[in-house]
């Protein structure tokens, strides 16, 4: 029941990163709205951290752990954020919602790569089927102003940013706690990020009133603490289980997007998210056999 209960917080909270975006956009900057969700949320895991956990391991980074947290923060949060924030201001937030539903497909994809194997035929079918997806369920919204094609576009390679981070992060060999590498990734994110900020954002135009603040903060504490800690909490568990949850972020995503802004759900909203969610099944099949190869082969040996 635990595990069952974490599980379903994680699906709600994630799912409603799209809305709580949307609603901060409506009179806000996209750069400002990533640059403040950055500095509370980084700075609240940080601090947090340092003053009630204790251990060797609780301390500052060192040497090439600074590179390396600086690697994963740029891609991790700043450049990803970055894109998806801009993206979301021409694309609705349903569609927000189904394309970060790809993102394990792209971190299939790139793990193949990054390994040095070809890409396997259940990976490649399983992004097809999310893109082609994504496309459908877009295609009815381009013409009444909900979606850009722009915006798709740096949705989606925003997810291909974030997916790189992922495949980058599988491959350090980490020494800092969980806490304390999101905490930092985060905040060198921020200031990565902070230069673009004050040079690009239009401070004009943004508007600190109550509902930006409604929208980061829940950004900042909701879905980038609470959300990220029980995934990571689900990861521990099991990977293949825990990846299951992914399919209703982009169902409760549409229904947020249709309870909360208004947004259509058209016969093409329900194909294309039937289109993803196949390729998230072949996907995961295609892991958990794989999965299954490795720990079967040294008996075999």
């Amino acid at each position: 029941m635990r595990n069952l209960f974490i599980g379903l917080t994680f699906s709600l909270i994630w799912a409603s990163a799209s809305v709580a975006t949307k609603f901060g956009l409506i009179h806000g900057d996209p750069l400002i709205l990533s640059n403040i969700r950055f500095a509370l949320s980084g700075g609240v895991l940080l601090l947090f951290t340092y003053l009630f956990k204790r251990g060797p391991e609780y301390r500052l980074p060192r040497g090439k752990e600074w590179l390396q947290l600086a690697i994963f923060g740029f891609l991790n949060t700043a450049l990803f954020l970055m894109l998806y924030v801009w993206g979301m201001k021409t694309t609705s937030a349903g569609i927000g919602s189904l394309a970060v539903a790809t993102n394990p497909l792209f971190i299939t994809f790139l793990s193949a790569i990054w390994l040095g194997r070809k890409p396997e035929r259940p990976d490649l079918i399983a992004l097809f089927l999310g893109l082609a997806g994504v496309s459908v369920a877009t295609y009815p919204l381009l013409g009444n102003g909900h979606t850009s094609p722009f915006g798709v576009s740096l949705l989606l390679l925003s997810m291909l940013v974030i997916s790189s981070a992922s495949v980058y992060y599988a491959s350090v060999r980490w020494e800092l706690p969980n806490l304390l590498i999101n905490g930092w990734q985060i905040m060198i994110g921020c200031l990565v990020s902070l230069p673009f900020t004050l040079t690009f954002a239009d401070f004009e135009a943004h508007h600190f009133d109550a509902t930006f603040w409604k929208s980061v903060t829940w950004l900042a504490f909701a879905v980038s603490i609470v959300s990220l800690a029980c995934w990571f909490y689900l990861l521990k568990i099991d990977t293949i289980k825990a990846s299951m949850w992914l399919f209703l972020c982009p169902i409760f995503g549409f229904y947020y997007a249709w309870l909360l802004m208004g947004e259509p759900i058209t016969a093409f909203t329900i194909a294309g998210t039937l289109l993803v969610l196949s390729g998230l099944v072949i996907s995961l099949m295609a892991k958990a056999r794989r999965q299954m190869r490795t720990t079967s082969s040294p008996r075999m040996q």
